[in-house]
C-alpha cells in the first residue's frame, strides 16, 4: 500500500512540474493590452499559446449593453466574424459566436467556436473573457496569424444586439507578437541619448525628407545601444511618417546643417546603412537580450544621418497667419529617436540589411489594378567579397516592412542551390499605419550564396495615372529590413527589372531604359495589360546592387525564382459546435486540445522525455518492491 501511494506521489509531481507555463487557464494573467476606441471606453487584453493554437481575450467596456469582439477584414466589416456577450437585467449571461452577415445584421454561426471564460457586469464595466482557435474549420471564423489583424469590437447601450457605426471600430494590431518587453532584460545601467532635428520649420509640400548628420554618444569604451524609441513632438505626429537613423563610414565627409536628403546637395544622402527605424503606428522596441548596436569602438560608426520623413498632405503652411488675432505662427517640429545604451555588453552586434526593389522610377506600378506584384532579388554570392574580412552566417531574429499606401502584403523568401527554403517573414494584411519592428518565432540563418525574394502586392484601384518608385507617400516602395547578427558591412541588396525588356513585352519601342520608364504613362492600362507588365517583370533579367557602409557598390544580375506557397495548417475543430461538411478544408482538421488537467492520459503525451524515464524508472522500481513485499 505504501509503494502505492508512494507511485501516485510521484505520478503527480511530474505531471504537476510539466504542466505549468506553457498552456493559459480561464483565470491566467493576460501579457499584452491595448485601446481600441479613440475614447478609451474599449480595453482590450489577450494572450496566446502557441502550441495549442489558442489566443485568450478580455474586453472591458464601460456599458451596461453588449459587447463584441472579432476579426475584420481589410475592406469591410461584411462577414466578419464577431463574438458577442452581456449580462441580462435579470443576472443571466448570454454569450455566442455570431458574424455579420451585412453592416448592421448579425447571425449565429453553426459552429460555435469561442469558450466562454467569464461574463461580469458592473456599475462601469461589462467584462468578457473568452478562448477561440488561431484557426477553426468554421468558415465564418477569420484566422489569427502573425499578420497584421484587424480588430473588430463593438458595443450597445442596452441588450439588443444591433451594431450602430458610432460604437463599431476596427484597430489594427499585431496580435501574435513573440517577445513582450516583460520578458527582456533591463541592464543595471542605462543611458539615454536623443538623436533629433532640432526647430525645422515643416514646409507646405505634401512630401519632405529632412536630413541632419549628427554624433552618435561619445564613449570611452564599448557600449551597445539596446532599446530605442521614436520622439515625436505633439500635435505633429500626424505629420511624420517615418524616421531612419543611418550610420556613416568613419572616412566620410559631411555636411552640416539641416537640408533636402534627396535634393540638389547629394551629400545630404550619404550614408545607407539603417541602423534604427520607425514608422507610422510604430512604437518603442528592445532588441532581444543577446544583440546590440554597438558603439565606442575604433571599427563603430561615429556619426548618423537621421531622416525624417514628413507628409503634409493637408498642406498645413509653415507659416499660420490668424487674421483675426494678428497672430503669426509657425510649425516648428524636434522629432527624432531617443537611444538607450549601456556598458553592460550583449554577445552579439546586430546589424540591418535593407532588401527589395530599389526605390527610383524604374519600378512602377499601373493604375487600377485589382492586384500587381513587384520583385526584387537579393544575391548574396558577392557579400564575402565585398565585406572585406570572412564574414559567418547571417542570423536573422527580426524584420520591418515598408510599403506605401498601395502596399497589401508583402514577403521575404529564401532560396539556396536553386530550391526554396523557407519565408523568412511576411503580412499578407499589411497596413500603412501600422509598421513596427517584429521578432520572428525562430532564428533564420542566411549563408552565402544563398538568394533572397522580396515580393511586395499593390492593389490601384484608386488610383488613375501609373505609380513611379520614389520618396512621396504617392510613390510607392517595396522594402523589407532584416534586423541580423554579426554585423557585417553589407547596407543594402536591391533589385529592379530590366525595364527596356518590360516595354518590349507591351509592344513599345525604346532604346534605353528613362525611354522604358518614360513609356508607361502612354500604356491604355486594361486588366490585360496589367497582367501582362506583372509577367513581364517578373519574367526579365533583374539587375542586382549591392551596398556596403562605406558607398562601394556591385552589381550583378539574376532572374526571379518561383515562390511556392506555405500550406495552411490544419483547422482547430470546435468541441462544442458541430462542423458541417462543406466548412471541412482541404488541408484537413483536428479536434480542439484537451484539457491537461482534466486528462491524465492527455497530460502523459505532452511529457518530456526526461520525465516519461523519470515516471519508467520509478514505476520499475515500485514495481520491484511490490514484488519484494509479496
Amino acid at each position: 500500500m505504501t509503494c502505492v501511494l508512494l507511485f501516485k506521489l510521484f505520478l503527480l509531481l511530474a505531471l504537476s512540474d510539466t504542466c505549468q507555463g506553457h498552456r493559459l487557464s480561464p483565470t491566467s494573467h493576460l501579457r499584452y493590452s491595448r485601446f481600441l476606441d479613440p475614447s478609451n471606453v474599449i480595453f482590450l487584453l489577450w494572450d496566446f499559446d502557441f502550441e495549442a493554437e489558442i489566443i485568450t481575450f478580455e474586453l472591458q467596456v464601460r456599458t451596461a449593453g453588449w459587447v463584441g469582439l472579432g476579426i475584420s477584414n481589410r475592406y469591410t466589416v461584411v462577414g466578419s466574424d464577431l463574438v458577442v456577450g452581456g449580462v441580462l437585467p435579470d443576472g443571466n449571461v448570454y454569450f455566442s459566436d455570431q458574424h455579420l452577415v451585412d453592416e448592421d445584421t448579425l447571425e449565429e454561426d453553426g459552429s460555435q467556436d469561442a469558450e466562454l471564460l467569464g461574463l461580469t457586469e458592473d456599475a462601469v464595466y461589462t467584462t468578457m473573457r473568452f478562448s477561440r482557435p488561431f484557426r477553426s474549420c468554421d468558415p465564418h471564423d477569420q484566422d489569427i496569424t502573425s499578420d497584421t489583424i484587424r480588430v473588430l469590437t463593438a458595443y450597445g447601450l442596452d441588450d439588443t444586439l444591433k451594431l450602430d457605426p458610432e460604437r463599431t471600430f476596427v484597430k489594427s494590431i499585431f496580435l501574435l507578437q513573440i517577445i513582450h518587453p516583460d520578458d527582456l532584460e533591463v541592464p543595471e545601467e542605462i543611458i539615454i541619448h536623443d538623436l533629433e532635428i532640432t526647430d525645422f520649420l515643416i514646409p507646405e509640400d505634401d512630401t519632405t525628407y529632412a536630413c541632419t548628420f549628427l554624433p552618435l554618444p561619445i564613449v570611452s569604451k564599448k557600449h551597445h545601444i539596446y532599446k530605442f524609441e521614436p520622439k515625436l513632438v505633439e500635435h505633429n505626429e500626424t505629420l511624420v511618417h517615418h524616421i531612419l537613423v543611418y550610420a556613416c563610414g568613419n572616412a566620410s565627409v559631411l555636411p552640416t546643417g539641416i537640408s533636402d536628403c534627396y535634393g540638389a546637395d547629394p551629400d545630404f544622402s550619404l550614408c545607407t546603412q539603417v541602423i534604427v527605424g520607425w514608422a507610422v503606428g510604430g512604437t518603442s522596441y528592445q532588441f532581444p537580450d543577446d544583440v546590440g548596436i554597438s558603439i565606442g569602438t575604433p571599427w563603430d560608426p561615429q556619426w548618423i544621418r537621421l531622416e525624417i520623413h514628413y507628409s503634409n498632405f493637408h498642406s498645413l503652411p509653415g507659416r499660420l497667419i490668424l487674421e483675426v488675432l494678428g497672430i503669426i505662427s509657425c510649425i516648428y517640429d524636434t522629432s527624432g529617436i531617443r537611444i538607450y545604451y549601456t556598458s553592460h555588453l550583449r554577445k552579439y552586434d546586430m546589424g540591418v540589411l535593407q532588401l527589395g526593389v530599389f526605390t527610383f522610377p524604374i519600378h512602377f506600378i499601373p493604375p487600377g489594378a485589382e492586384s500587381f506584384m513587384s520583385y526584387g532579388l537579393c544575391k548574396t554570392e558577392k557579400f564575402q567579397e565585398m565585406n572585406g574580412a570572412p564574414m559567418p552566417d547571417i542570423q536573422v531574429y527580426g524584420y520591418l516592412l515598408h510599403t506605401h499606401l498601395a502596399g497589401r502584403a508583402l514577403q521575404a523568401v529564401q532560396y539556396r542551390n536553386g530550391t526554396q527554403l523557407q519565408t523568412i517573414c511576411k503580412d499578407d494584411s499589411y497596413d500603412f499605419n501600422l509598421q513596427e519592428t517584429r521578432d520572428l518565432p525562430h532564428r533564420v540563418v542566411i549563408k552565402p550564396g544563398d538568394e533572397l525574394l522580396i515580393e511586395c502586392h499593390y492593389q490601384t484601384l484608386d488610383r488613375d495615372s501609373v505609380i513611379f518608385g520614389g520618396p512621396s507617400t504617392l510613390n510607392e516602395m517595396c522594402l523589407v529590413f532584416l534586423f541580423y547578427y554579426p554585423r557585417n558591412n553589407i547596407s543594402s541588396c536591391q533589385g529592379y527589372p530590366d525595364i527596356t525588356y518590360v516595354a518590349h513585352e507591351l509592344g513599345e519601342e525604346v532604346s534605353d531604359p528613362m525611354e522604358g520608364t518614360m513609356v508607361m504613362n502612354n500604356i491604355e492600362w486594361t486588366p490585360e495589360n496589367i497582367k501582362k507588365a506583372e509577367r513581364a517583370c517578373k519574367e526579365s533579367q533583374q539587375i542586382v546592387l549591392i551596398k556596403t557602409i562605406d558607398e562601394v557598390v556591385e552589381n550583378t544580375t539574376g532572374w526571379i525564382p518561383d515562390i511556392i506557397p506555405t500550406p495552411r495548417g490544419p483547422c482547430l475543430e470546435s468541441s462544442g459546435g458541430k462542423v458541417e461538411p462543406q466548412d471541412e478544408t482541404p488541408a484537413g482538421f483536428r479536434v480542439a486540445p484537451v484539457v491537461l488537467s482534466g486528462s491524465t492520459s492527455a497530460a502523459l503525451e505532452h511529457l518530456p522525455l526526461g520525465a516519461l524515464l523519470f515516471l519508467q524508472g520509478t514505476l520499475s522500481w515500485l514495481l520491484a518492491m511490490l514484488q519484494t513485499e509479496g
